[in-house]
């Protein structure tokens, strides 16, 4: 009784998260009310509550759904005790881009956290959510660029700041217009030239260079 109690509690969080996931995605986030998503999931706005705390939570949630097939590549790209950290950093970073055009559920929340957050609520809580997941993002990204440079794989003069914030550009502006323009290019023909691009900037370029003496 107690295995199905847990597994009819699964099936719920799951339920709310599709409908969030449908909900947002048509509506926008501040556009859709957690009345909404109930009534789309069937469910009281109690059993919301239950799993989740607000919208911010259920962002998390879908974003966190999307990322477990990756779970095991993205810990590679940051365990310090794993050979070659930048190939498993480009590893990951191919798999992100062609599951984004191959995978039409990763592609939907892509489109909801990149597209449709908007800053309109007061005191802008969306905002600093997103502000606190790229923060996250930004920490990982800077592990694997410390590892590849202990490793040799990138210089170990590279201007740390200069290179996370170009590459954290690169990679979100490469989302986003994609995103916006997908018949511009195919990312599961392109991802591996992508990554390359990237990389290549990473360990050429003269300008991602420290300047200290």
């Amino acid at each position: 009784m107690a295995r199905r109690t847990k597994e009819e509690a699964f099936e719920t969080r799951e339920s709310i998260l599709d409908a969030a996931e449908k909900c947002f995605h048509e509506k926008g986030v501040s556009r859709t009310s957690l009345s909404e998503i109930a009534q789309a999931a069937g469910v009281t706005r109690g059993a919301i509550y239950w799993h989740f705390q607000d919208k911010a939570d259920l962002l998390d949630a879908l974003f966190e759904r999307i990322q477990l097939p990756m779970a095991p590549l993205n810990q590679a790209a940051h365990d310090a005790s794993a050979s070659n950290p930048l190939e498993r950093f480009r590893e990951l970073l191919v798999t992100v881009l062609k599951r984004l055009e191959s995978d039409p559920a990763a592609r939907r929340v892509n489109e909801i956290l990149l597209l449709k957050c908007d800053y309109v609520e007061a005191p802008c809580t969306q905002k600093k959510h997103l502000q606190s997941m790229n923060k996250h993002h930004d920490d990982n990204l800077r592990t694997s660029l410390l590892l590849a440079m202990a490793s040799g794989e990138l210089p170990a003069d590279l201007d740390l700041e200069m290179a996370l914030f170009c590459a954290h550009s690169f990679i979100y502006g490469i989302l986003h217009q994609w995103l916006m323009q997908p018949q511009q290019l195919s990312l599961v023909e392109r991802a591996d030239d992508i990554a390359a691009t990237l990389l290549d900037m990473l360990r050429d370029s003269p300008h991602l260079r420290s300047k200290s003496p």
